[in-house]
């Protein structure tokens, strides 16, 4: 017999460095062979559910002993540990326990048993059974099973943190997809104007399929945002969705390592346009061969990946490269800003929520010039400029409406803002007044009566007003 002491600290030195119920188990049952040299030696828990045993590890057992035990153990004395935790040594001398022993060997003449106690609760049981020839002290045989059970439920515990860790981690990550899921689906894309309905259409319908796709716009229309609306709206929306800029992959790229990171998912090409030449075999390889024929093309394997690309090139047909004219296959065209007309609107809204949000703002609207001013503006940044100007005018508003005065100079006229040169103070005054007579008119429909009121004045005066500053109020009863 090894000295107890020594081998249970060679057998928590093991542990520590295993993971799973079963490797911890067989290191535990090793160790108890070990320390206490008994016949046999067995780790039993019940199976997920069920009162039934299920052997987690065992030592000494011949096969066939192994088999018994598993199918009997379920119904001997020993298995009430499960419902009384308690230490148990079950000797054949003992006529109404003698059946026992049909369930383990018949080298044994006596069988020790301590329970295994996790969260307060029997977890299972660890057992060794002696015959005549083994030395048997109970005392000392259970203190040590007890010492190597509990060694075996600090391996319980540390494993179920695991197993919860992992969970949460599972939970964590199925909450992110969805939340990406429902984030970028393609009914989040803002827009109501033809050319976007378009659009919106062309998405919809390619993105069960796994053709390749090509995204055709200037800078800032969104090609970024239509890629991941293609992706999670597809079935490969559990997978990955890699972004390659190729702008910035420089000399020293592993293109292993772009295709692994994507495999099962998507790949967006930023600018296909500049895609390196080292690259364009592979993908062309890639996007040209039937899934069912990759396994059989070479010894390294093809990745299963959809391909959508980008150019800012418009409808260019000046690039030469067979990857470009592949993927030109199905293209999907995304207008500028300045063709979508009422959209402007709509995406100035998204804006104003969005940012408010962020920056902690009370915004409630946006006044009558500035719409004139946002809707009037060309946008040669598209989207992403309209974007930048309404964060910008969240940041700047000091009240909860935001005017003509918030917006950036590039979208403002002298009388708009009332910002001209040598602005004197009546011309300030009057694009106030203005703008506050325009946001009453808006706010009652164009009720001149109503929004008299709502000014503290009176329909005479207001109707004054209106006609010197050239208001149209039958605008504001559409």
């Amino acid at each position: 017999m090894a000295d107890r002491f020594t081998t249970l600290g060679i057998t928590a030195n093991k542990l520590a460095s295993l993971s799973g119920v079963r490797e911890c188990g067989e290191a535990v049952a090793a160790g108890t062979l070990e320390a206490l040299s008994p016949t046999f030696v067995f780790l039993a828990a019940p199976r997920e559910d069920t009162a039934i045993a299920e052997v987690i590890a065992s030592s000494g057992l011949a096969a066939a002993d192994f088999r018994r035990l598993e199918s009997r153990l379920s119904k001997s004395s020993l298995w009430t540990m499960i419902s009384r935790p308690q230490p148990l040594v079950i000797d054949e001398l003992r006529s109404d326990l003698r059946l026992d022993f049909l369930a383990f060997s018949t080298r044994a003449r006596r069988v020790a048993a301590v329970p295994v106690m996790f969260r307060g609760k029997c977890a299972g049981m660890l057992a060794a059974g002696f015959s005549d020839k083994e030395q048997f002290d109970e005392s000392v045989t259970i203190e040590t099973l007890a010492a190597f059970a509990s060694l075996f439920a600090h391996s319980l515990r540390v494993e179920h943190a695991a197993g919860e860790e992992r969970r949460k981690l599972t939970e964590e990550n199925r909450r992110l997809k969805q939340e990406m899921r429902e984030r970028f689906a393609v009914e989040t894309i803002v827009g109501t104007s033809a050319p976007m309905r378009g659009v919106l259409d062309q998405i919809a319908n390619v993105a069960r399929s796994n053709v390749p796709v090509l995204l055709r716009g200037e800078h800032g229309t969104g090609k970024d945002l239509a890629a991941k609306a293609i992706h999670f709206s597809s079935l490969r929306s559990n997978r990955s969705f890699v972004k390659l800029d190729t702008a910035t992959l420089g000399a020293s790229y592993n293109k292993r390592d772009i295709f692994a990171s994507a495999d099962g998912g998507t790949l967006f090409i930023e600018d296909i346009a500049d895609l390196p030449d080292g690259l364009q075999a592979d993908l062309l390889a890639i996007i040209s061969t039937p899934r069912s024929l990759k396994s059989e093309l070479s010894t390294e394997r093809l990745p299963n990946l959809r391909v959508i690309a980008a150019t800012g090139r418009g409808n260019d047909t000046s690039v030469e490269m067979p990857v470009f004219e592949r993927l030109s296959n199905f293209t999907i065209s995304l207008p500028p800003l300045r063709d979508r007309g009422s959209d402007v609107l709509l995406l100035a809204e998204h804006f104003v929520a969005k940012y408010q949000k962020k920056l902690g703002k009370n915004i409630l609207r946006i006044s009558t010039p500035a719409i004139d001013m946002l809707t009037a503006y060309h946008y040669p940044g598209n989207v992403r400029e309209l974007e930048n100007v309404i964060e910008k005018a969240v940041a700047v508003c000091d009240g909860n409406v935001i005017h003509g005065r918030h917006l950036p100079p590039t979208l403002q006229t002298a009388e708009e803002s009332g910002t001209e040169a040598n602005v004197t103070l009546a011309s300030a005054i009057a694009a106030f007044e203005k703008d506050l007579i325009q946001d009453a008119l808006k706010s009652t429909r164009g009720n001149i009566a109503r929004a008299a009121s709502m000014l503290d004045s009176t329909e005479r005066i207001l109707g004054y007003k209106i006609k010197k500053y050239a208001i149209d109020a039958r605008r504001f009863k559409r």
